[in-house]
């Protein structure tokens, strides 16, 4: 069942609000409007410190800002240490193009990639073949010995659908489409034939004595590429935008035998440990019952980590300030969670489930905020039955201006692992998601290397802030205990495996030892 929540409704509840509410939620809005921290915040963490890949010495850098940040308004904070991970650092990336004329292309060396020294790499460029069987790919392999490969398909345009479908006639944009299926089908039939997986090609390649890989992993968007982790263990891993990429590709197909010098430095740093960055304002009634704001803290780094989730943590660290400034004695502890390593599936939140079972037993709501920088557009119930009574009362004194773009559902699905609210429903807790609208999030700024302090619109994190303080002072003054009653959700049996699928999802363990992390 999907709701909207109406200004009838608003209106009608706010007359059973007392005016201390009212005047709460005035405030509130005021403080945003008139005393926003949140480009500075801003500022300090995504142009100063930059972006934090677990393990990094800025992730570290950003957990410690926090609590300083926190400690200066008069909040309670510490770093939870939960595991320990690979510690390396990004050097400079530097990519010229010397044979068969001198270009300075557009890349970055990707996460945990190995150094090509201050000196750098200069070598031939050639490409992984199409091939039928692994003789031809093992016959391919003996002459990759001092040489760059590049190892990602090439793309046959650099311009969207979105453009295609615009300016293309009808039968360009098919055949357009189809020349790209059927080239996309011959690459990885080809991959198949050479006996070896996504990794192990990559092993492959490195073992056979090539002096670096070149990859470019497009985003469907100008300019925007995916940066995740190096696929090497010895030899570097650089990541080109795809018209480089694509420019390269052409003059290996054509023999023009292209020369590259490549700089990428990067520094190791043994094991370190990886923490999460708690905050807490101690409630005065109920002390040891929490109403818990979330957002992952952690990122990729070939951008600054702004939306994902650098937007997320300055909504919930402007929250803090707020709620400690107007409401300084809470009936309920309201806590903050900045979790580490949500990018490398959950770790840092689900470390704090299993490290603190007496928290999460008693949370009468966690409220998580992850995909963006827009407003938030989407609540959902979790899958709580009765989610629908308590969070439609918490709704109900924000702001028209804020609470008309939400769609609600009820009691909806319990998240399954995309974000960290997951790691809370999973062990029973009332935690939901503030979803946020796209602003084209999936293929510009996720995961991208334009995700971007320019690409914040400021107006939309207020909205969020607003939202997130109201959330939190409601359902922390609220007189009942938040149901966690759950839906039945069917299980069936996958008939291929045998395995047990569907139902709630169940607790899952993080890696707390990420050391040889790729």
């Amino acid at each position: 069942m999907k709701k909207t929540i109406t200004i009838t409704i608003v209106l009608s509840c706010l007359l059973a609000f007392s005016q201390t509410t009212k005047e709460f939620v005035d405030n509130v809005v005021n403080e945003v409007e008139s005393n926003s921290k949140l480009e500075q915040l801003a500022h300090e963490l995504f142009d100063v410190i930059g972006p934090r890949l677990v393990g990094t010495p800025q992730m570290k850098q950003a957990h410690d800002w926090a609590i300083k940040k926190y400690e200066s308004w008069g909040i309670e904070a510490y770093n939870h240490e939960w595991g320990k991970w690979r510690g390396w650092e990004r050097g400079v990336t530097h990519v010229d193009l010397i044979e068969p004329r001198l270009r300075t292309l557009v890349g970055r060396q990707l996460a945990w990639s190995p150094s090509t020294g201050k000196k750098g790499l200069q070598a031939e460029v050639t490409k992984i073949p199409l091939v039928e069987n692994k003789d031809q790919f093992s016959e391919w392999l003996e002459t990759v010995k001092g040489k760059f490969v590049l190892v990602s398909q090439k793309e046959i345009t650099g311009r969207t659908d979105s453009q295609w479908e615009e300016f293309a006639t009808e039968e360009s944009f098919e055949k357009m489409k189809k020349t790209r299926d059927e080239l996309t089908d011959q690459w990885y039939n080809s991959l198949r034939n050479t006996g070896y997986g996504y990794r192990d090609i990559n092993s492959a390649i490195e073992n056979a004595g090539a002096v670096g890989l070149i990859s470019s992993r497009w985003s469907k968007a100008f300019g925007a590429n995916k940066v995740f982790s190096a696929g090497t263990e010895k030899i570097p891993n650089v990541d080109l935008n795809l018209e480089d990429y694509t420019m390269l590709y052409r003059l290996v197909e054509n023999n023009q035998k292209p020369v590259i010098k490549v700089i990428a430095t990067s520094k190791e740093h043994g094991d370190v440990p990886t923490f999460n960055t708690i905050g807490m304002i101690k409630g005065v009634e109920k002390p040891d019952e929490y109403v818990m704001l979330s957002a992952h803290f952690d990122s990729w780094d070939g951008g600054q980590g702004t939306t994902d989730n650098g937007t997320g943590s300055i909504v919930m660290l402007e929250a803090m300030r707020i709620l400690k400034k107007l409401y300084p004695d809470p009936k309920r502890t309201i806590m903050v969670g900045h979790w580490g390593s949500e990018e490398q599936g959950l770790n840092g939140s689900r470390a704090f489930v299993e490290d603190y079972p007496e928290i999460v037993d008693n949370i009468q709501a966690l409220f998580n905020q992850d995909n963006g920088t827009g407003r938030v557009v989407d609540l959902s119930g979790s899958g709580f039955l009765q989610s629908y009574d308590y969070i439609s009362r918490w709704l109900a004194p924000v702001p028209r201006d804020v609470s008309k773009h939400i769609e609600t559902e009820f009691p909806g699905s319990p998240g399954g692992g995309g974000t960290d609210h997951a790691s809370f429903v999973a062990a029973g807790a009332p935690a939901f998601n503030l979803s946020s609208l796209s602003w084209a999030y999936w293929d510009h700024t996720w995961h991208t290397n334009l995700d971007t302090y320019d690409k914040i619109v400021f107006d939309d994190l207020k909205n969020n802030v607003i939202l997130s303080v109201v959330l939190a002072y409601m359902a922390s003054e609220d007189n009942e205990r938040a149901s966690r009653e759950k839906r039945v959700i069917q299980t069936r049996v996958n008939p291929f495996t045998g395995r047990s699928m569907g139902g709630w999802p169940q607790t899952r363990k993080p890696n707390r030892d990420g050391t040889s992390a790729k």
